[in-house]
């Protein structure tokens, strides 16, 4: 059970990103994302290399303390190339996040890629790691996936299109959600710590998002609030929740690691209301009903293993 627990906490800290951004000042989606990667990243990658940097001195390989050798498949990449495939994902997701939108509205948008994630990661993770997520999974993916359909178009009802590259720009989103976190995954299966696998993850993607921030108008971190903001986005809502994404994809299957988190826009709904003063529709509150349901459907199955790998 603590691995949901620490996928739950992460949630938690994702779903504080809409409430920090609407606290902070106006800036562009591109020159934020590059901000909050760059400082959480390049967080993450620190702490990942004082332990591994402690666990040579420890005697230790700094890699495989606290792992669980034989927990699945080995890949056939080199793990530097899973790692470069991870920092891609890692770079590609909010950029291909806030295309779909812009291009359809928060509605489409949001349902797309935050329902197309889960899906996308369970089939992937069934095609390269011989393992079928399961009935309950599938179930509880349906429930939470249409109750982020639900609060979504109650939260924008108005936008109905559906502009083909937006929809691509959103499965893009989720395609990267999944690459990043099965790439995670296959480190762990190599013996990698979640600490590890994480910071080398978004340590490269800080390394390369430096140049990004630097093409961008980024005067508002040179203010309090802005300043404020980007410390919130990088080291509450990156580094602090991925640590614990890292600690609960220990121990769960990526596709059930992947559904969990859909718990973010039902945090995002809660903070609205509390923090905020915003008003919800009865459709919306039916939405973060349904979304929750499925959460819950999930979590309670999810205390027992994963499921083993099929037999080639």
């Amino acid at each position: 059970m603590r691995f949901v627990l620490a996928v739950l906490l992460a949630s938690v800290c994702f779903g504080t990103t809409g409430t920090a951004q609407a606290l902070g000042p106006d800036a562009s989606a591109a020159s934020v994302g590059a901000a909050r990667i760059l400082i959480g990243g390049g967080a993450l990658g620190l702490i990942a290399l004082a332990m591994h940097v402690a666990g040579r001195r420890r005697g230790a390989t700094g890699t495989s303390a606290a792992s669980t050798p034989g927990a699945g498949p080995r890949h056939p990449l080199p793990s530097w190339l899973i790692v470069v495939i991870g920092a891609a994902g890692v770079l590609g997701y909010q950029p291909a996040f806030f295309a779909g939108t812009a291009a359809n509205g928060v509605a489409v948008g949001t349902v797309v890629a935050l329902g197309s994630a889960p899906v996308i990661t369970g089939g992937l993770d069934w095609l390269l790691r011989r393992r079928y997520p399961g009935h309950r999974w599938l179930v509880a993916t349906a429930i939470a996936t249409a109750g982020v359909a639900i609060l979504a178009a109650a939260t924008d009802p108005g936008h109905a299109a559906a502009d083909p590259l937006g929809l691509a720009a959103s499965l893009g989103a989720g395609a990267s959600y999944a690459v990043y976190t099965l790439a995670a995954k296959a480190l762990l299966d190599r013996g990698w710590t979640p600490t590890s696998s994480v910071g080398a993850l978004f340590g490269g993607a800080a390394i390369v998002s430096l140049p990004l921030l630097a093409a961008t108008d980024a005067a508002w971190l040179a203010t309090g609030p802005g300043l404020a903001m980007a410390l919130w986005l990088g080291l509450v809502t990156t580094t602090v929740a991925y640590l614990l994404f890292g600690a609960g994809l220990r121990g769960l299957a990526p596709a059930t690691v992947s559904t969990l988190t859909l718990a973010e826009p039902l945090t995002a709904g809660i903070l609205g209301v509390a923090v905020l003063g915003e008003t919800l529709t009865g459709g919306a509150v039916a939405g973060l009903a349904v979304l929750a349901t499925g959460i819950v459907v999930l979590a309670t199955g999810s205390a027992r293993p994963a499921p083993r790998p099929v037999p080639a």
